[in-house]
């Protein structure tokens, strides 16, 4: 009986400094602002299927997939040896045996004993020797706790089972443990004063384990499957709106955060994945999205001693590194949403005043005329006059699709010849289309994402307006950041807009026969690159490669595309930034990765933004020679032109 009292003694003593351990978080937790996601409880419980259960993204890196899908499955089988010594100790009687113990679940034990040790020694491997650039900055020590934490369990448990078959046990179904037994026969003299030894060996080892898990990144064990349950389920598209009940725009302390942005923050694995992909990291600029989340974890922890979160704890520099690409939040494993927390503290910065130079010029610019570039608005339809047809004013008279153009397409010279372009395949397709004239506005889309909510909701109001004046079926748009907020951003003014970008509308075209192509030549091969928010914010990725396979090219993707492709470097309000502290253009580090094809002609986008900045990053390069920028709609030759439409 002394063992009994000895083990509800240590375990009690290890659950309360569990508890006691884990008090900051449950505190921080309980007085956060409530949030919004209990609703949709089935598609909720498959993501954590999927994600969990299925490992989907941890897989994307095949190594981490697999040994850390061996460590999890190999859990829960040695969780029933766990259940075993502490209940067979503190109830008498109590026993697996009528259920299996002792036969099927016996010969699971044994051989995930073996299994979790080539999963650990998996991932020891990948640490130590493989040392991939995406742990930097994570707790290297937290690590080599855990390994050695679950090495002492397995391994005392093995011996534990060796030394009670010496002893005269049961070993039908324990083959491994026989197999250990063997070897240490010599030790049979001794064996169940070993076996005692090793079982509490492993009892201190799964009380530790317990004990410390509340200050290591391996809370997620218990706090991912939750993470994942409460993920947003908005459009990816859409950045939180401000909350009625907060009293300021932004955040500038942790507090300030609902319970799910501080359930993120001690989520983290530290995995670094999120780091791996960011362009603005790559770019050498003080954002790493995985020390953004450690960094604030440690200040929810430590409380008022941390300091100001804003411009203390995370820095004005880090907060204006970011693009807005969301490649953090897609890679991702546990659904930590990084960018909800950077566009929060932006916006507190924007109230403050703390804005570069170039960011708040522009920002006066749009607040003045409506568009970026500080031009008349008078001037934002000029591209049509080089046309040999007039365009509809579709605030006069009813059109079939409304052309919202935006800044760039409107007034880029590099990108206008792409803008008549696209106008000039509508007409021959036979298309009823028309523009805003300058009754346009910037959609607001980088505004918001840089912290200007207030001078969002103007532009978004103006445009709405605008839109709603008109009479249309559905809105067309050749720029991608105007694409997301007309479709998703504007919900939070109770729109319903059905919006296409111009690449989903001409495929469409090519598919009804209505836009018919001359019979493509020999194109040569291209290689296309996913703006951020065509591809990974509203999932755009079929339709310009059709239109590509249409023209006659042949398509030779880069390593990173789709969901995994790279950042221009633009989003987020970067591109009115300057490079202070950039040691490579995000656009830059693209085009050396399209030169490494070696065989390809052409660099196609579809975002008039990746226009001009894969053309300076090609000029920047010095390779003007080697590879052109052309929009995909550049590519599309049709097989007749009516009168005033250049064949």
């Amino acid at each position: 009986m002394s063992a009994t009292y000895t083990l509800w003694a240590v375990t009690l003593a290890a659950a309360l400094l569990t508890a006691w351990r884990c008090r900051h978080y449950v505190r921080a937790l309980a007085a956060a602002p409530a949030a919004a996601r209990f609703d949709r409880p089935v598609e909720r419980l498959k993501g954590v299927a999927v994600a969990v259960g299925l490992h989907r993204r941890l897989l994307r890196r095949p190594l981490s997939g697999v040994l850390h899908a061996l460590i999890l499955v190999c859990f829960f089988v040695l969780f029933t040896v766990t259940v075993e010594a502490f209940g067979s100790r503190l109830f008498p009687g109590f026993s697996l045996a009528p259920v299996g113990g002792e036969t099927w679940i016996a010969l699971l034990q044994d051989w995930a004993a073996v299994v979790m040790l080539v999963g650990v020694g998996l991932a020891m491997y990948q640490r130590y020797v493989l040392k991939p650039a995406r742990f930097e900055g994570s707790s290297g020590r937290d690590a080599a706790v855990i390994y050695g934490l679950i090495l002492a369990i397995v391994g005392s448990l093995l011996l534990e089972s060796a030394f009670r078959i010496l002893a005269g046990g049961a070993a039908g179904w324990r083959p491994v443990s026989v197999a250990l037994a063997a070897l240490l026969s010599p030790a049979a003299p001794v064996s169940e004063a070993a076996e005692t030894v090793f079982y509490w060996v492993h009892v201190a080892a799964i009380l530790g384990f317990l004990v410390y898990i509340p200050g290591s990144k391996h809370r997620h064990m218990f706090l991912a499957a939750p993470n994942v349950y409460f993920r947003s389920l908005d459009p990816r598209g859409t950045v939180p709106a401000v909350p009625e009940a907060r009293s300021t725009t932004g955040v500038s302390d942790l507090a300030a955060f609902d319970w799910k942005q501080q359930l993120d923050l001690l989520t983290c694995t530290e995995c670094g994945r999120c780091q791996a992909v960011c362009p603005a990291y790559a770019a050498g600029l003080p954002l790493s999205p995985k020390m953004l989340i450690t960094d604030m974890r440690d200040a929810l922890v430590a409380g008022p001693a941390a300091g100001p979160l804003v411009g203390g704890v995370i820095s004005e520099e880090t907060l204006w590194a970011c693009t807005t690409c969301r490649a953090c939040m897609e890679e991702c494993p546990v659904e930590i949403e990084h960018l909800p927390k950077i566009i929060d503290m932006r916006r507190h910065l924007v109230d403050e005043g703390n804005v570069s130079g170039g960011l708040q010029d522009t920002l006066s610019n749009i607040g003045r005329v409506g568009n970026s570039m500080g031009k008349p608005s008078k001037m934002r339809a000029r591209w049509t006059r080089e046309l040999g047809f007039p365009v509809k004013d579709a605030r006069s008279e009813p059109v079939d699709i409304l052309w919202f153009v935006g800044d760039y397409a409107s007034y880029d010279p590099r990108v206008q010849e792409i803008t008549r372009k696209v106008a000039e395949l509508l007409t021959v397709a036979g298309v009823d289309f028309g523009i805003l004239f300058d009754a346009e506005r910037n959609s607001g889309n980088d505004v918001r994402r840089a912290g200007e909510e207030g001078l969002f909701e103007t532009l978004a109001q103006s445009n709405i307006d605008a839109i709603n004046g008109c009479s249309f079926s559905r809105i067309m748009t050749s720029d991608p950041h105007s694409l997301n907020a007309l479709k998703n951003d504007y919900r939070h003014f109770g729109t319903g807009f059905e919006v296409l970008h111009h690449t989903a509308f001409l495929a469409e075209l090519l598919n009804d026969g209505r836009l018919k192509l001359a019979p493509p030549a020999a194109g040569g091969r291209v290689t296309y690159h996913d703006p951020c928010y065509l591809g990974r914010y509203n999932g755009g990725f079929d339709a310009p490669r059709d239109l590509i396979a249409a023209a006659g090219y042949s398509l030779h993707e880069m390593p990173r595309c789709r969901e995994k492709s790279f950042c221009c470097g633009a989003g987020g309000g970067r591109i009115w930034q300057g490079d202070d502290g950039v040691t490579e253009r995000p656009s830059e580090n693209r085009i050396r990765e399209a030169l490494g094809l070696g065989d390809v002609e052409l660099f196609v986008v579809a975002c008039p933004k990746d226009k001009v900045m894969y053309t300076a990053a090609i000029d920047a390069l010095g390779a003007s020679d080697r590879l052109k920028v052309m929009d995909v709609a550049e590519l599309l030759i049709p097989a007749e032109a009516p009168a005033g439409v250049r064949p």
